[in-house]
């Protein structure tokens, strides 16, 4: 079963809470920046155990130290609770 995607009052809740994140082509987006490949590729890796945790993973691109996160629920059509979730746990990772 899908998760339901959050309404637009929900979603501008939701941003109000998440630093750093907004909404762009209908997903959640945020980019990082770190002080290094290094760091940035640590944050990936972590992220990469979080999202297969979660069973949910994300879009993102990595060019030296900044890291460009998109995430949208495919099977949901939409943003929904997973995607704050995700997105939540990365700026607790990044320190944000």
């Amino acid at each position: 079963m899908s998760a339901p995607v959050l309404s637009q009052q929900e979603l501008e809740q939701q941003l109000s809470q998440l630093s750093g994140w907004t909404v762009k082509d209908k997903k959640l987006y945020r980019q990082f920046q770190f002080p290094d490949f290094v760091s940035a590729f640590g944050f990936m890796s972590s992220m990469a155990l979080v999202s297969e945790s979660m069973g949910h993973h994300p879009e993102w691109v990595n060019v030296y130290n900044r890291v460009s996160v998109e995430l949208t629920t495919h099977d949901s059509g939409g943003i929904t609770h997973k995607d704050v979730e995700w997105a939540r746990k990365a700026n607790s990772l990044a320190n944000f």
